[in-house]
């Protein structure tokens, strides 16, 4: 780039293809779509147990949604992740908490895969269809022993964890160049291995039951142990065995938007929801809603944030899997802008919801307004670390500016 180019030389057109769309991945997003409606009515008991119900979990099991990221050789689809992503919005649309459990658990059958061979027959030679949750916040105390390690720790947010069998948990460790330096790490625990402390009573997202995990001293064989930011061949020992493109793309580019597609869904369903409310709601003062000029503003203007960000998540994952398929590596400062674009998301589609809600008047607040809990859901979903947009903006801007990248999973 130039000292004079107002546009760097990486923001260009890219060839939006939908070729990934087949007639099976198709499928499985009008799948999903069916499911939206029973999701929707269990939505407003799920938030008030304070879990997604069992049989929610089970449907969408049942239709083989979380096998989209999974290898064929393990009965999974192993599709473009934009087809999980889809699934993941159509889901939303009906229940936003659903639909966060099931981007935050689906998208580990994604990285099992990049695991040695011995962690994937572990997991999966009995019962394919087992699923795992995880918590990747680094502060896991691993103690280097014969044959592995010994963990021990005290993590926050693992959404989804009680419908799940095993667990990803995060920690560091030196890097394995010498250099004495620490970079991240997955460990994976089987359920006998961890504590689940029910503790989560929060403002929204309730129904994800995002509990505390407690770990004491349990040993985890090297083998269950995957250097999280490592995308050489080396740091994915998995890919000799699951050889295919997907595997290949880097750990962020696949979790960022597993985080922050539940958000653009649950912005179309509330759309939805007021356009319904608005066309035969009359207020007390006798003035219909439909004829209210910022009911018509926040209504046109979600829509138009919906679109525009769908565009960008599309045109930047066909990138992403050029670079996977061929594989160039992405220039940092493309992949910082990426990331910062992805955590954008919760908080333009939590904006847009709330212009809904204001125009929803006085009876909006009820809880029999389902705009009220996605509402809720947006907030909870902006304070996960990889949706805070103002840090992920300023890290790219830095390099943009002359700086040097910090951020480790970029």
């Amino acid at each position: 780039m130039t000292a004079t180019a107002t546009v760097p030389d990486y923001v260009r057109a890219t060839q939006i293809s939908n070729e990934y769309l087949t007639p099976e991945a198709i499928e499985l997003i009008e799948r999903a779509r069916a499911l939206a409606p029973k999701l929707a009515g269990r939505a407003f008991d799920a938030e008030r147990n304070g879990i997604v119900p069992v049989e929610s979990v089970r449907e969408i099991a049942e239709a083989g949604l979380f096998k989209v990221l999974q290898p064929k050789r393990y009965g999974g689809h192993e599709m473009d992740p934009r087809v999980f992503y889809r699934v993941q919005m159509a889901l939303a649309e009906g229940c936003m908490a659903t639909a966060w459990i099931y981007g935050v658990i689906g998208v580990h059958n994604w990285q099992l895969p990049l695991f040695p061979e011995q962690a994937q027959h572990d997991v999966w030679s009995k019962d394919p269809t087992t699923l795992i949750a995880s918590t990747y916040m680094p502060v896991g105390k691993a103690q280097k022993v014969e044959g592995g390690y010994r963990l021990s720790g005290h993590w926050s947010w693992s959404s989804g964890v009680e419908h799940c069998e095993w667990i990803f948990l995060g920690g560091l460790l030196p890097k394995k160049d010498g250099s004495g330096a620490l970079e991240h790490c997955t460990f994976l625990l089987p359920k006998s291995d961890y504590k689940v402390v029910h503790n989560f009573d929060v403002l929204g997202l309730r129904a994800t039951a995002s509990h505390d995990i407690v770990v004491d001293n349990a040993f985890v064989p090297e083998h269950r142990t995957q250097r999280t930011n490592d995308h050489s061949d080396a740091g994915c020992p998995g890919r000799a065995t699951n050889p295919g493109w997907l595997y290949r793309i880097p750990f962020t580019q696949v979790f960022q938007r597993a985080v922050s597609s539940a958000c653009l869904g649950a912005l179309d369903g509330a759309i939805g929801h007021f356009r319904v409310r608005a066309s035969a709601h009359v207020g007390k003062h006798g003035s219909k809603t439909a004829e209210d000029v910022n009911a018509q503003q926040a209504v046109s203007e979600a829509m138009m944030a919906s679109d525009q960000l769908k565009l960008v998540m599309f045109r930047n994952y066909a990138r992403i899997v050029e670079c996977a398929r061929t594989g160039e590596k992405m220039p940092v400062e493309e992949r910082l802008l990426q990331r910062a674009q992805a955590s954008s998301v919760a908080k333009i589609t939590a904006e847009r919801v709330n212009d809904l809600m204001r125009a929803c008047g006085a009876n909006g607040v009820y809880r029999s307004n389902p705009i009220e809990r996605i509402f809720r859901d947006m907030h909870v979903a902006r304070g996960h670390i990889a949706n805070n947009t103002d840090h992920f903006a300023r890290l790219h801007g830095a390099v943009m500016l002359g700086l040097e990248n910090t951020d480790p999973f970029v």
